[in-house]
């Protein structure tokens, strides 16, 4: 072989490369859509490895917001929308839902069963279980489930009392956390975890492992979204095996355990169990799917939730002060923590929704186009398969919706302030008919956990409390980079 055809079989590969990559990567220039110009082979997320993805996100949404309603992004050589108007926003996620009902979270049910819950099915699947599933989050269900709650309220506060004696400082996302897992715990499986008294139990072990430690980077996860039959004809799994087969034999055991011995409690998984009794609605590895993203969902965001809330009320002490008269006056009103009291704590719940503002969770929705979609008042079409970004963190810390964004304010989520903003201003736990079933859960777990400690302990910053507040690159949802310390002291 001559020195020229070895030049040409060397570089004909790399020129048609090359042509391929500008091809791919000039797919919103032949739109006329305005983009973040992408770098091979990361594409429009260059920082993936060592930023979070809210801080990416927003800085995305900065630069582009102001050049139109959307924009167009790339991840490897595949393009992505990001949507930034909130008129556009509700369009897609409510009246033009049809068009974007899936999420596009990628599952395996072969391989990986206890991946396919409600939050990550897709199509007719989606749909029937989720019509099945909305009754047993309805407010008298709730309701059922408080007793419960609160006994682990009680524990909880129990605890800390014994642990901070005369004031410490502690790591408060993980004392949180064991209240989350002893609630998730008894509200969804009905067994007692004792995470107060041994902080390595298996479950408080393995919700660790869901969301501070997930099976693949960022990179990676970002690959399956975009690629998910690609990563199913891998046999890819999105869930570590440890705690997929440990949350997938206790389902069974518990199941098994009730039906033998007829034994019903008023927690999730009776609700879950009628549902697979009642001309089998559910199979038994759809009821461990259902019963993990309860406790994964339930466990993490709600720990966040709170561990952010304690930061910003040790940080805001004027805030912290009113917030415990609010619940101290609720608890006396209604002679306890009760389900009625925990109704009644106004500025609590405004707390609450104010972190929420801060701290949402999912930093990014995502939804899927499942048709060709022509954006309306424009020329531009989504092609069927392609995925939609809703930048969450970034809008929820837009002053032209809050003033002062980064300031934590309460009053903020008034109801007089709160009817003079756009519905997708604040989408914590997602808008239309894909936002997350478990809300009402979500909020009355915060709110009986808050009540039970501002009731009784006051909170602090010390040395080693971060500020201002570094996020995790490799979490799958929102979390601080490191601990979140805080002085607590009783009162």
């Amino acid at each position: 072989m001559s020195i020229v055809q070895l030049v040409i079989l060397l570089v004909t590969p790399i020129i048609l490369l090359v042509v391929y990559v500008k091809q791919r990567y000039s797919f919103w220039s032949r739109q006329k859509v305005p983009f973040i110009e992408p770098l091979f082979p990361l594409g429009s997320f260059q920082n993936v490895h060592n930023k979070s993805f809210a801080d990416i996100s927003r800085e995305q949404y900065n630069q582009m917001k102001d050049r139109g309603p959307f924009h167009g992004l790339y991840f490897l050589l595949q393009p992505l929308v990001a949507i930034t108007d909130l008129d556009l926003i509700k369009t897609v996620t409510i009246k033009d839902f049809n068009y974007f009902p899936d999420r596009g979270v990628f599952h395996n049910p072969k391989r990986d069963p206890l991946s396919a819950h409600l939050f990550s099915i897709e199509g007719n699947k989606w749909r029937t279980l989720r019509a099945r599933l909305t009754p047993t989050f309805t407010s008298g269900k709730m309701k059922m489930m408080f007793p419960t709650l609160a006994a682990v309220g009680d524990n909880f506060s129990a605890f800390l009392v014994k642990t901070v004696a005369e004031g410490r400082e502690l790591e408060i996302k993980d004392y949180v956390a064991r209240f989350t897992t002893d609630v998730i715990g008894s509200c969804a499986f009905g067994i007692e975890c004792n995470s107060f008294e041994d902080p390595n139990s298996q479950f408080r072990k393995f919700g660790g492992l869901i969301f501070d430690k997930p099976r693949h980077s960022q990179p990676v996860r970002l690959f399956l979204k975009l690629f998910p039959e690609v990563g199913r004809r891998l046999g890819m799994k999105s869930l570590r095996d440890e705690p997929s087969q440990f949350f997938g034999r206790l389902v069974k055991d518990t199941v098994d355990y009730r039906e033998k011995n007829n034994i019903t409690r008023k927690d999730f998984m009776s609700l879950l169990i009628e549902l697979k009794n009642t001309g089998g609605q559910l199979t038994i590895d759809e009821v461990a799917a259902q019963a993990f993203i309860f406790f994964g969902a339930g466990f993490e965001t709600s720990s966040s939730n709170q561990t952010f809330c304690l930061y910003e009320l040790a940080l805001n002490q004027e805030c912290q002060e009113k917030a415990r008269k609010c619940v101290q006056e609720a608890l006396k009103k209604h002679g306890g923590l009760t389900y009625e009291a925990v109704s009644d704590m106004a500025y609590l719940d405004q707390c609450i929704k104010e972190t929420l503002r801060l701290y949402p969770s999912l930093p990014v929705l995502e939804r899927k186009t499942v048709q060709n979609y022509r954006i309306p008042d424009s020329d531009v079409v989504i092609p069927k398969g392609m995925k939609v970004q809703i930048p969450v963190f970034a809008i929820h810390r837009d002053e032209q919706y809050y003033p002062n964004p980064e300031v934590f304010d309460p009053d903020r989520f008034c109801p007089d302030e709160v009817v003079k903003r756009h519905i997708c201003s604040f989408l914590p736990f997602g808008e239309g008919p894909r936002a997350c079933i478990g809300l009402r859960f979500g909020m009355m777990q915060s709110r009986v956990g808050l009540a039970t400690i501002l009731s009784n302990f006051k909170f602090n910053i010390c040395p080693k409390t971060a500020v201002p507040l570094q996020y995790s690159a490799s979490a799958n949802v929102l979390q601080p980079k490191e601990g979140l310390w805080l002085k607590v002291e009783p009162l």
